[in-house]
């Protein structure tokens, strides 16, 4: 495979993909045999398309997946497009011309690949625009990653930007509204009002956010606690936070 060919993995990061950007798959392999309701969908998209299908055992798909659970489909596609800086106009103006209320979700330093496909999946979830990492020390798009976001890193931009805080202060001068999650504040989430222009800044677990990253936050806020442990994983904390601007945009 080429270095720059892409692998993608399971039922509904295939799917979804095949749905978007047919055109990206080079090949398409799927278990023998298996001819189930869930993998029925793919089979009839790669007949529409008339794409490269092999039907091969299961040690074959084994190794196509490096290890990963491929639910009986693996597929080598082109690389997709890398958002930078450069396309966060542009994401903003597209949300401006369907009369969206800018949403964003910043992640800063979370490197592990399972938590940026379930940060995906939420972000997909609550109508987020784009997903904002850095390109350093950041988990990068990868077959894990679409796979755990089972079809959401197909519809979210993931766009990597090469210094956080500018592009931070970049969209405070597009109007949005920047709220950080910080352990050491007293306001909670749910004491601020948050249906404006909205850019949710979550840090990696147990680091949290980087200084200069705080410091470039309008506001600071923190989910209340109640029990013995000290933090949520940061995936299950983004949905909680997503969604109760989701909340209080409906109300």
């Amino acid at each position: 495979m080429s270095k720059k060919d892409e692998l993608v993995i399971g039922i509904h990061a295939v799917n979804a993909l095949i749905k978007r950007a047919p055109e990206r798959f080079i090949e398409l392999w799927l278990l023998k045999g298996r001819d189930d309701e869930r993998l029925m969908p793919i089979i009839n998209l790669a007949r529409k398309y008339k794409m490269p299908v092999q039907l091969v055992n299961r040690k074959v798909l084994d190794d196509k997946a490096q290890g990963e659970q491929h639910q009986g489909v693996v597929a080598r596609v082109t690389p997709g497009k890398t958002f930078t800086e450069a396309d966060l106009d542009d994401i903003v103006a597209e949300a401006e011309r369907r009369d969206q209320t800018p949403f964003f979700l910043i992640l800063d330093g979370v490197t592990d690949p399972h938590n940026l496909g379930a940060c995906l999946r939420n972000a997909d979830a609550a109508g987020v625009q784009a997903i904002i990492v850095p390109k350093d020390n950041a988990a990068r798009l990868t077959a894990t990653v679409r796979k755990v976001a089972v079809g959401a890193a197909e519809t979210v931009p993931l766009v990597q930007v090469t210094n956080l805080a500018r592009t931070m202060k970049t969209l405070q001068q597009m109007g949005v509204w920047i709220i950080g999650t910080a352990g050491e504040t007293d306001t909670s989430l749910y004491d601020v009002e948050l249906k404006g222009p909205m850019a949710l800044v979550m840090g990696a677990e147990g680091k949290g956010m980087r200084r200069l990253t705080r410091e470039h936050c309008d506001q600071l806020v923190k989910l209340p606690m109640a029990g013995s442990v000290s933090s949520l994983n940061v995936s299950v904390a983004t949905g909680i936070c997503l969604f109760e601007i989701v909340r209080q945009r409906l109300n």
